[in-house]
């Protein structure tokens, strides 16, 4: 058994190069071969999102506080709130974050493939986030 007591791993902040907003990052599990699993729980500020991006073997949201946003090109940009759970399928370009005025947190759940969790992609542009029309 391995028990991380609360507050022994140090948060992170979200970087510019992958997130749009102030963004924090508390890690909860990392994957060690052979578990795949990793896990966060992560917070948006209002306004912060993530840029678009895949999972090579999907990702799970399970919302935790707050109001957010997310959206696959082409889909409605659906919002998400405390007890939703979100799942996007393997390879499945997606972006996630806070609505415009409430902040949100969800613990986000990925399995690594050949050591990693996610591809990212380019940011969602201000003019698409504000008016719902990311691509």
């Amino acid at each position: 058994m391995e028990l991380k007591r609360a507050g022994s791993q140090a948060s992170q902040k979200g970087s510019a190069e992958y997130f749009t907003g102030v963004v924090r990052l508390d890690p909860l599990r990392s994957p060690e071969a052979p578990a795949r699993v990793a896990c966060a729980l992560v917070t948006f500020e209002p306004g912060a999102r993530t840029a678009w991006h895949t999972h090579p073997l999907g990702q799970t949201l399970l919302v935790t506080a707050g109001c957010g946003l997310a959206q696959r090109p082409g889909g409605p940009v659906e919002t998400i709130r405390p007890g939703d759970v979100v799942w996007f399928p393997p390879g499945e370009k997606h972006w996630h974050g806070a609505s415009p005025t409430t902040a949100m947190s969800h613990i986000a759940i990925q399995e690594a493939l050949d050591g990693k969790t996610v591809d990212w992609l380019e940011h969602v542009a201000d003019a698409d986030y504000a008016s719902g029309e990311g691509s």
